[in-house]
């Protein structure tokens, strides 16, 4: 099994993320494994224990744990867990199990096949991850699908969000670009002074291929040009789902915990719930910064993402996803 690790060192530049999901510090891998498989094969599936092992353990120490399983039982715990759970908890658990890599790969091909695109998906995803997440994304998706990660995008979009998306997968940001106030202040006048013939080009080259260190750098130099924020310079001269992806690019750079707060909040606003985009917000940024994440909740929303996750969820599905981001089910 493939998977990366969770280290954004080399796209951001935000210090100190406080994650809510941590390598167990006592972590016994058969242990582990053989309470699993007694979990599984009481006459009652103990979800309790399925939940307090699962939950309470990296992605890393969880792929150990299905070596072992294997090891010990000649069985696939993936395959037993499906076996005895059900609808969005068994999603959930299943998400919990995946390599991140193969992960947001299904979740791309997800967005992508069928009648329709799931824009917001698609840019969630490859708008906020780093180079080398991208990369193994790509070798993902390609070895389960058949098909390129960039081709399944030509297909699916257009445009000028068409031209974001692909400068993003194939990874030509300058992640390594030291910060340059005089190269900032350069591209803030070319933003500034763009036309509406020559602006997309200048701001696709900005936003695809500066670091997040320079583009910090240049979005405080483009107030100072045009007394106004990035935000609302593209608010005015982009619109649909390039806009979309240009913001989700700002928001990521300026404050991650706050731009993934209003992604979880949408997924939970007005009727309904999008469980698919819930669970992926929270699997994937447990070991992130899911502890900044539900301060910028708080603050934004005047309710705790607890408080909503209950309102919007039940049952064990409910009660794991209230451990994984830090609170005790009720």
């Amino acid at each position: 099994m493939s998977m990366y690790g969770t280290c954004r060192c080399k796209k951001t530049f935000h210090p100190g993320n406080a994650p809510t999901v941590f390598p167990s510090r006592f972590f016994l891998v058969r242990e582990d494994a053989e309470d699993l498989y007694q979990a599984l094969h009481a006459d009652t599936t103990d979800v309790a224990t399925i939940i307090n092992i699962l939950a309470k353990r990296s992605l890393a120490q969880r792929l150990e744990i299905v070596n072992e399983y294997r090891t010990l039982h000649d069985a696939d715990l993936i395959e037993d867990l499906m076996s005895k759970l059900s609808g969005d908890f068994e999603s959930l658990i299943v998400a919990m199990m995946t390599p991140l890599d193969q992960y947001y790969a299904s979740e791309l091909n997800y967005a992508m096949v069928g009648a329709g695109t799931d824009e917001n998906d698609l840019t969630e995803i490859l708008c906020t991850l780093s180079n080398a997440e991208i990369l193994a994304v790509r070798r993902s998706y390609h070895q389960q699908y058949a098909v390129k990660l960039e081709d399944a995008v030509i297909d699916d979009t257009s445009g000028e969000y068409r031209d974001l998306l692909l400068s993003l997968c194939r990874t030509e940001r300058d992640e390594y670009q030291h910060p340059d106030q005089e190269a900032a202040l350069t591209d803030a006048n070319s933003m500034y002074n763009a036309t509406s013939d020559t602006r997309w080009n200048v701001y696709h080259d900005v936003f695809c291929h500066r670091s997040y260190a320079q583009l910090q750098l240049i979005f405080n130099e483009y107030q100072n040009v045009a007394g106004k924020s990035i935000e609302d310079a593209i608010d005015d001269f982009f619109s649909g789902d390039v806009k979309t992806g240009l913001l989700a690019i700002v928001g990521d750079v300026k404050n991650p915990a706050k731009f993934f707060a209003e992604q979880l909040h949408a997924t939970m606003a007005g009727l309904g719930t999008s469980d698919r985009d819930l669970m992926r917000l929270v699997v994937t940024r447990s070991e992130i910064d899911m502890a900044d994440i539900k301060k910028e909740y708080e603050t934004l929303y005047t309710a705790t993402l607890a408080t909503d996750i209950v309102e919007d969820t039940s049952g064990d599905y409910q009660k794991c996803l209230l451990v994984l981001i830090g609170e005790e089910p009720q």
